[in-house]
């Protein structure tokens, strides 16, 4: 499903655990590392898609993880040609993506990259907030960025000291986490629904 101007809605999915580290997926059979991301499927909001990919790309449900924010309009990346298939060449353009920052609730045990029968990713790692963005492929590089830093906002605030700082210097974990929570992102409270569709053909 193409928008008018041939890019796919999509969703990516930044996941923290309990020390602000994000997932991190390696894509099976490749060497590339990537957040969870997917398409839309017609009919599908971007929350309903979000939590499909969840449990498709990394076993989870809903009730293991707590939705702290969304990116408020669509972020888009075009795909270079050498990626994409012959046959889609000329109208197919890349992705539009809502963004949605998760915290995991449950535990490390629960994520299953061999949750279905057509795995995404066969390893995983934690890792610092910003890592990301020095090892992405290029080309995705931008909306990781813009969506990190528009989500940052909303981090959970972290309750323990770098032991290794001197004393009054906080980490930059603890300096993000701490920022107030404006910007563009959206904060969503327990149980806040999402709009269906923003901007469909921006």
């Amino acid at each position: 499903m193409l928008d008018r101007d041939g890019f796919r809605p999509n969703v990516g999915i930044i996941l923290l655990n309990q020390k602000n580290q994000v997932f991190w997926g390696k894509r099976i059979r490749t060497h590339s590392w990537q957040f969870p991301q997917g398409g839309i499927d017609r009919g599908e909001t971007p929350e309903q898609a979000m939590i499909r990919e969840l449990g498709e790309e990394v076993g989870l449900r809903s009730e293991h993880v707590r939705v702290l924010a969304r990116t408020r309009d669509w972020l888009r990346y075009e795909v270079p040609d050498r990626y994409i298939r012959r046959e889609s060449r000329g109208y197919y353009k890349g992705q539009k993506q809502i963004w949605f920052l998760l915290q995991l609730v449950g535990h490390d045990w629960d994520l299953n990259l061999r949750a279905t029968d057509h795995p995404e990713f066969d390893a995983w790692r934690w890792h610092d907030y910003w890592v990301p963005l020095e090892m992405v492929v290029e080309f995705k590089r931008g909306v990781y960025e813009m969506a990190l830093t528009e989500l940052a906002h909303f981090l959970p605030r972290m309750e323990h000291r770098n032991r290794y700082l001197r004393q009054g210097v906080r980490s930059h974990d603890e300096e993000t986490s701490m920022q107030p929570m404006t910007g563009s992102a959206m904060a969503l409270p327990p149980g806040a629904s999402f709009d269906p569709d923003p901007q469909t053909n921006a």
